[in-house]
């Protein structure tokens, strides 16, 4: 036990089916994959609670696995000493009792909790990695401190959503290099918390197109008949979309504009000339997709999480998460998660001011290429085996 990393969690809220229990729980009671229930190959040592929630769940369970919570980040970093005295820091910021802002953004304190886990590093005079859970931050400005302060101290980064470690039916990856003509993602929910998810389903694939990522010169929101009108227009295509939405097990019997009363869509555009599109078909469908046109192929897949406990998806992300507390290494790159949180804060300006489209140049020069190794993912077409135990 001496010789395992240890770890910090540093968390909002934590009670049933949080972001905190489908993720520190697991570190702690261990990873159902679709192979086996996989034992921590790290130790959760300390734990930062910002709230206590009425459904509490972390207080028993911290006690439970002789997990100190304590009242500081700086404590929770250091146990409670002078210098930092972990090997690796995942921040969940997300749920809790937030405002949200007049662009419906929830104010999640990511940024001042990273700045304070930096202070650490900064004091301690060295880094150790660190997992973001979603997007970065609420606002760009705030995101982007964030990313150029890991950088600026040395600081192994990863940040994002579960849905690029999903289930994929049928299995989809772009190879490196692939020439995407153009591509679709599906998704539904709120605008904000699920709209991220959605366009980081998106970005994970057309990441892989030829060249690479180039940045993003452009973005709008449009929703009800606006998003139909798009779509005649040449905005964003329809087949691609239906591609998507027939790989969705759980879909209705009728036509996207037929069973969706209330659609939203972000158009995207890219620096490279590339554009794509995210729909969010709240009223049609529950699942995620996406689907693609390359030369004359059209590709498409839907990307499944599992809907009720142990919510295994998580268990890929926080596998994902381990290994670069064992190695140093990031999974996949931080690049990512910048552009879809620089692409969300434009899409709720967008649509604040009446939805219309807006120009990034703050976004233009995002340029990374995707990962080479393949991170941690299922193996089954759907959740099998220990996955299954609740």
């Amino acid at each position: 036990m001496d010789n395992k990393k240890k770890v910090a969690a540093i968390i909002t809220t934590y009670f049933p089916n949080s972001h905190a229990d489908v993720i520190a729980t697991k570190y702690m009671k261990g990873f159902p994959t679709d192979e086996d229930l996989k034992p921590p190959r790290t130790e959760l040592v300390s734990i930062y609670l910002d709230q206590i929630d009425p459904r509490d769940i972390g207080v028993g369970l911290a006690e439970e696995h002789n997990v100190p919570i304590y009242q500081s980040i700086r404590q929770a970093l250091t146990l409670g000493e002078s210098d930092l005295a972990v090997d690796g820091v995942i921040l969940i910021g997300e749920h809790g009792d937030y405002p949200h802002n007049e662009f419906e953004q929830h104010m999640y304190p990511r940024r001042y909790m990273f700045e304070q886990i930096c202070g650490v590093f900064a004091s301690s005079g060295r880094s150790v990695p660190v997992f973001n859970d979603k997007h970065l931050a609420y606002n760009w400005d705030d995101a982007n401190w964030m990313y150029e302060r890991a950088k600026e101290l040395d600081v192994p980064f990863m940040a994002g959503s579960s849905l690029p470690l999903g289930w994929r039916q049928p299995f989809l990856e772009h190879d490196l290099d692939t020439p995407i003509d153009s591509a679709v993602g599906i998704g539904y929910g709120g605008i904000e918390s699920y709209g991220f998810h959605a366009i980081e389903t998106l970005q994970c694939m057309i990441e892989r197109r030829k060249g690479g990522e180039s940045g993003v010169v452009a973005v709008q929101c449009l929703e009800g008949d606006a998003v139909w009108e798009a779509a005649e227009n040449g905005e964003w295509s329809i087949s691609l979309a239906d591609a998507a939405c027939h790989q969705i097990k759980n879909r209705p019997d009728k036509s996207i504009i037929e069973g969706c009363p209330n659609p939203a869509v972000f158009l995207i555009e890219h620096t490279d000339g590339f554009k794509s599109a995210v729909l969010m078909l709240n009223g049609y469908v529950t699942d995620f997709a996406y689907a693609a046109q390359v030369g004359e192929n059209v590709y498409s897949t839907e990307v499944y999480l599992q809907n009720g406990v142990p919510y295994s998806h998580f268990s890929y992300l926080s596998l994902n998460i381990e290994e670069m507390f064992l190695t140093g290494v990031p999974q996949y790159p931080a690049e990512r998660t910048l552009l879809t949180t620089g692409i969300l804060d434009t899409i709720m300006h967008s649509r604040h001011q009446g939805h219309i489209r807006l120009e990034t140049p703050h976004l233009e020069n995002i340029k990374y290429q995707s990962f080479d190794k393949t991170p941690i993912r299922p193996t089954a077409p759907r959740p099998e085996g220990a996955t299954l135990q609740n």
